[in-house]
């Protein structure tokens, strides 16, 4: 069986994404999400028009290696240091709300349960990343490190 560790996060990420734009229709940006920053450490909002999927798959990737998570352990990934000018940087958490949407929709969708430590998947939620990894291992025709050293 091939677990999310064995693929690229990036491409992943990215395939993840995809699917997530296309297939799950509780998934959506609200009308906010193109004006906010990420976090207080920003200075401008995303570039990308799709960057509300691309957080939506990186939440999911992390819930998968790391279970239970919340709403702060997730805006601590996401920050990042401010330039505060003269002054020296601080690490500032990134932002909740955006963080707090995106697992609520991902409930809604079937994919995340909430529970007394955190939120974690559901099988279904780790059936759908496991059938993504396994496309993108076939696809990328990834070898085990250990087939990667025999001679």
């Amino acid at each position: 069986m091939v677990s999310v560790k064995e693929v690229p996060a990036d491409v992943f990420i990215e395939k993840l994404a995809e699917y997530i734009k296309s297939e799950i229709s509780t998934v959506t940006p609200p009308e906010w999400a193109f004006w906010v920053k990420t976090g207080v450490s920003r200075e401008r909002p995303p570039d990308n028009p799709d960057w509300w999927y691309i957080r939506a798959a990186s939440i999911l990737r992390k819930l998968y290696l790391k279970e239970p998570l919340g709403v702060d352990d997730l805006r601590l990934m996401y920050g990042g240091r401010k330039n505060r000018g003269v002054r020296p940087e601080h690490f500032y958490p990134g932002g909740g709300a955006i963080i707090r949407k995106i697992l609520q929709q991902l409930e809604e969708a079937g994919l995340v349960r909430k529970t007394p430590r955190g939120r974690m998947l559901t099988p279904k939620g780790r059936s759908l990343l496991d059938k993504m990894a396994y496309q993108i291992k076939k696809s990328l025709d990834i070898k085990p490190w250990y087939e990667m050293y025999q001679g």
